[in-house]
């Protein structure tokens, strides 16, 4: 029984929570919030001790250390969790600077703990699926992947100002996907970005409607689409163009009952945002995390998957900054 510590007790630590609370091999112990009514409320719901993040990174009876609190407190927790010796389970972004998350990686690695970066995409059943079938070759060699996310409204004008950009915080999971079906590093980056949906979200500094352009030294090609705004629902869709063929993932509708009339057909809305479109690649991916840590191998995405997915973020940020490709190092 893996026994966890869940560092932060908001919306992504109650959703890790959950997802331990219905697997047979782990045990949420412990849990801390600098809230708390917050950590009382998911202790109360995990049968769980409220202790402090230095608590509970100490305690002997922890073995897992699930981070979900900013992402301006990851580095201090990643070097006290990997000096404590225990495994991690890191939210994305690792850190909002590439060459912290360089430090983070020396200290895991000196330690030799287990490290997943939570890029959850990747559990996702159809995503998953999706990237097997083109690594066994099913449409041959990858020429074109096209990614496109939109969340159904923007978030809060604080939390925009805070976070670290739409390129850092929404876009890096579809970078990440876009390294996971392409199969290679991309190596340029161009990006463009306009303020539509929101002026306030302009006037703070970011974009609500962005395209990027990655391409790979061999010259695969990848298209990501993103928006703040999605009248319709959470769309996220996926296409990857080989040279034998095309895969897809469509929108998961809320059912899959459709009317037919005289008017035409209609059917359900897409799910409506990410917890509900992602929670069985939510339950997948900490049930990895768990099988790796009990097995003694090393989780993945790995924290060098989450430096690679910051590296393009950051890519993307500066070249919507400079209106230029930006290249994009190998380390």
């Amino acid at each position: 029984m893996l026994r966890l510590g869940i560092l932060g007790c908001g919306r992504i630590g109650q959703v890790h929570a959950g997802s331990a609370m219905q697997s047979p091999d782990a045990k949420v112990q412990a849990v801390a919030d600098v809230f708390p009514d917050a950590a009382q409320a998911l202790a109360d719901r995990c049968g769980a001790d409220v202790r402090s993040a230095d608590q509970i990174i100490a305690s002997d009876d922890i073995d897992a250390i699930i981070i979900g609190t900013p992402t301006d407190t990851h580095y201090d927790l990643i070097h006290a969790a990997a000096a404590a010796g225990k495994a991690i389970f890191c939210e994305k972004p690792v850190d909002m600077s590439a060459t912290r998350i360089r430090d983070c990686i020396k200290v895991v690695e000196a330690a030799g703990v287990a490290f997943l970066t939570a890029l959850n995409r990747r559990f996702d059943p159809s995503f998953a699926n999706m990237q097997a079938r083109i690594r066994a070759g099913e449409i041959g060699e990858v020429e074109m992947v096209t990614i496109l996310s939109r969340d159904p409204s923007p978030p809060p004008i604080g939390y925009i100002k805070s976070s670290g950009g739409i390129f850092r915080d929404m876009m890096i999971h579809d970078l990440d996907m876009a390294r996971f079906m392409l199969g290679e590093e991309p190596v340029t980056v161009y990006a463009v970005g306009s303020a539509l949906v929101d002026p306030a979200i302009g006037a703070a500094g970011d974009v609500d409607t962005a395209a990027v352009t990655l391409t790979t030294a061999s010259g695969k090609i990848c298209q990501i689409s993103n928006s703040r705004r999605a009248t319709y629902g959470y769309d996220q869709r996926a296409e990857v163009h080989g040279s034998k063929g095309m895969l897809s993932v469509a929108n998961i509708p809320e059912t899959t009952v459709q009317l037919a009339t005289g008017a035409g057909i209609a059917g359900a809305p897409t799910m409506n945002f990410f917890l509900e479109r992602y929670a069985e690649a939510y339950r997948l991916e900490l049930a990895h995390f768990i099988a790796s840590v009990r097995d003694g191998s090393q989780p993945s995405p790995s924290i060098y998957d989450g430096l690679r997915a910051q590296m393009l973020a950051d890519a993307a940020t500066e070249s919507w900054e400079t209106g230029k490709p930006v290249t994009v190092s190998a380390d």
